[in-house]
C-alpha cells in the first residue's frame, strides 16, 4: 500500500495548535520548523506527541524510532507515519 506524504500533516498541525500553542487559529510556522528549536515542544510533550500519533494512526512508536529525525517538525512527522502505515505498522 502507498502512502500519499503530507496526507496526516493537517491532523499534526491540529494537535500541536490546540494542544501545544493553545490556538484556534492554526498552526503558524512552516511545516519544516522544529519544534524543539522553535521552543513549540519540549522533551516531555514529545511523549504527549507520541502518544497522539499512535492514537490517532494506529500505529506502534519503539522507543528506538524516538529521534528528531521522525519527531522534529511537521514534515518529519508526517514522513514518519506514511512510512510506518505503508509498512503496515
Amino acid at each position: 500500500m502507498t502512502m500519499e506524504f503530507g496526507a496526516n500533516a493537517p491532523a499534526i498541525r491540529e494537535f500541536i495548535s490546540k494542544n501545544f500553542l493553545f490556538s484556534d487559529t492554526g498552526f503558524h510556522y512552516p511545516d519544516d520548523a522544529s519544534f524543539l528549536e522553535e521552543g513549540i515542544i519540549d522533551s516531555l510533550g514529545i511523549i504527549e506527541l507520541v502518544a497522539f500519533v499512535e492514537h490517532e494512526f494506529g500505529i506502534k512508536v519503539a522507543d528506538s524510532e524516538l529521534l528528531p529525525i521522525h519527531f522534529d517538525s511537521v514534515q518529519k512527522l508526517d514522513s514518519f507515519i506514511s512510512s510506518k502505515k505503508s509498512a503496515g505498522s
